[in-house]
């Protein structure tokens, strides 16, 4: 659903930047609200998100690794198991048990062990080097729509050129995102039970390799002489 909220986010931008559209041809300097309104919508989602989970009830694992009550859960799962009502007597206090808290110590003593660590080093460098080109990628979306030249107006009002190129960047974010974020999110939940989710990842990081290193190259040239085939190698980086 993340594809689905990055576009949703930019089609806010876009209906803000619609709302005040008068007030910025006016004075640029209106486009403050809009950023301001843009972010806080952004926090609504999260408030809601917020809400229902305070006020779901807690998991298993929480209440016997937190609240240390082994029966309270061990009657959680029995009653989720079979589809009972959880809202009854079990639902009192039950057996706290002492357990002993986690440490620095347990820490290193565990993955201080290589078959354990290394899958923490795996796991968190691959998250690491992933995180990297998806939200390059998605913070230089305005510089790479300007590099392309579709951010660029030729109005000649100051603040009409202003309002113009912030809806088109708003405009070409949208693009990119129903091109390439959300088929590529969607292509991934239809395949990975059947691919596999090492499979779909290695791949996934062997294409972005290549994919970076060709535009990194050829840049220049390919913004100067081949917009189209830019275009579409930005896209199939928002697919991958």
């Amino acid at each position: 659903m993340q594809g689905f909220g990055i576009l949703g986010s930019a089609i806010v931008a876009l209906v803000v930047l619609a709302a005040f559209r008068s007030a910025i041809i006016a004075d640029v300097s209106a486009v403050d609200y809009c950023w301001r309104i843009v972010l806080g919508c952004g926090a609504i989602p999260g408030i809601a998100a917020l809400y229902f989970r305070l006020t779901i009830p807690e998991t298993p694992r929480y209440t016997m690794d937190v609240e240390h009550d082994v029966n309270k859960a061990t009657s959680d799962v029995a009653n989720y198991l079979q589809k009972t009502d959880t809202t009854d007597e079990n639902d009192g206090p039950g057996n706290h048990v002492g357990v002993p808290k986690a440490s620095w110590s347990d820490f290193t003593s565990y993955f201080g062990k290589w078959k354990n660590g290394k899958v923490l080093l795996g796991t968190s460098m691959s998250w690491f080097a992933l995180d990297i080109a998806f939200y390059g990628i998605g913070l230089n979306n305005g510089i790479i729509l300007s590099a392309i030249g579709y951010a660029d107006t030729h109005d000649a009002d100051f603040n009409l050129r202003a309002y113009n190129s912030l809806k088109n960047m708003a405009l070409g974010n949208i693009i990119i995102t129903i091109m390439g974020t959300v088929p590529g999110y969607w292509v991934t939940v239809a395949f990975v039970d059947k691919w596999g989710r090492k499979p779909i990842q290695i791949m996934g990081f062997v294409v972005l390799t290549v994919l970076f290193i060709v535009m990194g190259a050829a840049f220049n040239p390919l913004k100067e002489h081949s917009i189209p085939a830019f275009i579409v190698l930005f896209t199939l980086l928002q697919v991958i």
